[in-house]
């Protein structure tokens, strides 16, 4: 199964109107419905804000799309279709349009929003899908760097917390975990 590696961004104009796209790698149904929630009230100005996502989890999948107003089928469509054909899954695509005042028609839209999906897959890398978890991992500062070592993705890292002793909230692959488990007096809280 492949999805992309990270979030990314992409602009472009048609016929005067702004397209933004957002494509983010998720692992839920609830993380995709949130991402778009995000995008849409970072424009709440923006004329729409259309989305697509296609998510397994627990082994059932989940595809969804939305017109956000375009005529039926124009949007959110194309762009779902497009994530089918790339062959690609756990990724939510966002577009959002500025109307630029000379209107696309329905082949017009239909080609921009599927435009703003292609882009935004081929601005993030395409990979094999890698199962995570989410987990608290809790030890002393001794053993920071030796942590950090092992997460050298950015990506893994989602919280860091210094008091008494160093809490990082994390996602961890099982083979990430299974290094990590090995270390002496790191305690690891799955979330």
């Amino acid at each position: 199964m492949k999805t992309i590696k990270a979030e990314k961004k992409i602009e472009f104009e048609e016929k005067k109107s702004k397209f933004i796209g957002y494509i983010k790698p998720i692992s839920t149904k609830e993380e995709a419905e949130n991402y778009i929630k995000e995008i849409k009230n970072k424009h709440k100005d923006a004329t729409h804000n259309c989305s697509a996502y296609k998510v397994i989890e627990n082994g059932q999948e989940y595809f969804k799309v939305d017109d956000d107003g375009e005529p039926k089928g124009t949007s959110g469509k194309p762009m779902g279709e497009i994530l089918t054909y790339m062959d690609i899954n756990n990724v939510v695509v966002v577009a959002t349009r500025y109307f630029g005042g000379i209107k696309l028609g329905a082949g017009g839209l239909v080609r921009a929003y599927a435009k703003t999906a292609k882009l935004s897959v081929q601005s993030s890398e395409i990979m094999e899908y890698i199962k995570k978890e989410t987990y608290l991992l809790e030890f002393s500062y001794d053993k920071v760097s030796e942590i950090d070592k092992l997460l050298n993705t950015s990506d893994d890292i989602i919280e860091k917390g210094f008091n008494d002793k160093v809490v990082y909230k994390v996602n961890l692959s099982d083979e990430l975990f299974g290094k990590i488990s090995k270390i002496r007096e790191v305690s690891i809280i799955k979330l």
